[in-house]
């Protein structure tokens, strides 16, 4: 008679809770509609990007992602205008991880009716910023910002806390992935290296700040998740290192200090700990002998 593996039925159930959360009651639909269609993909299985995205890494990376994204100004204005993220950001997460998955690891054809969506909700989203300034989801400029944070933060993510993190011409191999989809999504010219994406980071700095709304949406995501009270303390380790992974240039505006010494020695480490806790729970048990 087979016997469950020591610790399945805390993995089995903790990895329920985990999916659910980040893919939604259509969730089990969903992977399996990603995973067992056939058909060819736009990324084969030993690409970057796959491995990437299909690492625990990512939930400190998405965090990394919305913060840094919200010191460009238009880009916030659409976010706070449109997105709902204070009043459904579960939804909006699981959108994001939705979209990510399709595209990563869905057949071509999905991979493209999911780019379509996307495309279509750009451009209805316009409006005025605070400032005054007009702003359009579907214009390039902002969908590049909006990519190369992504990008970096993702990769940064993955390469301080992944499992396997990548080599050199491994990280040039994910942007070039990625540049796949920003394409597709409308930026006509998306870096495809680590150079090129240090460059164009480089080039959005001037027009970036820390608006009323950015610091309010950091304030949310940091300090105001809405997760029930045991769920808060590894959320707030996840974020932690979100913040940690942060360049000094990002941190300052946002208001998010740097403490010297803490980071290298507890939550960095902390953060690594959660990180294998997370993949254990989502990586299904091998089958019992």
């Amino acid at each position: 008679m087979d016997r469950a593996q020591p610790g399945s039925g805390v993995r089995e159930r903790l990895g329920r809770i985990l999916f659910a959360r980040v893919a939604g009651p259509s969730g089990p639909e969903n992977r399996a509609r990603i995973h067992n269609t056939p058909g060819p993909r736009w990324f084969g299985p030993d690409r970057p990007v796959r491995r990437v995205h299909g690492d625990a890494s990512m939930f400190i990376g998405g965090l990394r992602a919305l913060l840094l994204q919200s010191l460009h100004p238009l880009a916030m204005a659409a976010v706070a205008g449109h997105s709902g993220f204070k009043g459904d950001p579960w939804g909006r997460l699981q959108r994001t991880s939705t979209f990510l998955a399709v595209t990563t690891f869905g057949t071509a054809d999905h991979a493209q009716e999911a780019v379509d969506r996307v495309r279509s909700v750009h451009e209805r989203v316009r409006g005025t910023a605070p400032s005054g300034e007009p702003y359009h989801a579907a214009d390039p400029h902002l969908l590049c910002w909006v990519h190369i944070a992504e990008v970096d933060s993702f990769l940064r993510a993955h390469q301080r806390y992944g499992a396997r993190p990548l080599d050199g011409a491994g990280c040039d191999g994910y942007i070039h992935d990625m540049a796949t989809v920003a394409h597709a999504l409308g930026v006509p010219d998306p870096p495809h290296d680590r150079a090129e994406l240090a460059e164009r980071i480089a080039a959005y700095r001037p027009e970036l700040r820390a608006t009323q709304e950015a610091l309010d949406a950091a304030r949310f995501i940091l300090l105001h998740p809405p997760l029930p009270w045991p769920a808060r303390p590894p959320y707030a380790v996840l974020a932690a290192n979100a913040v940690a992974a942060l360049p000094p240039w990002a941190r300052e505006p946002l208001r998010l200090p740097r403490v010297p010494g803490v980071e290298e020695v507890c939550v960095r480490p902390a953060g690594k700990a959660l990180t294998r806790t997370i993949r254990w729970a989502m990586t299904p048990p091998p089958p019992p002998a």
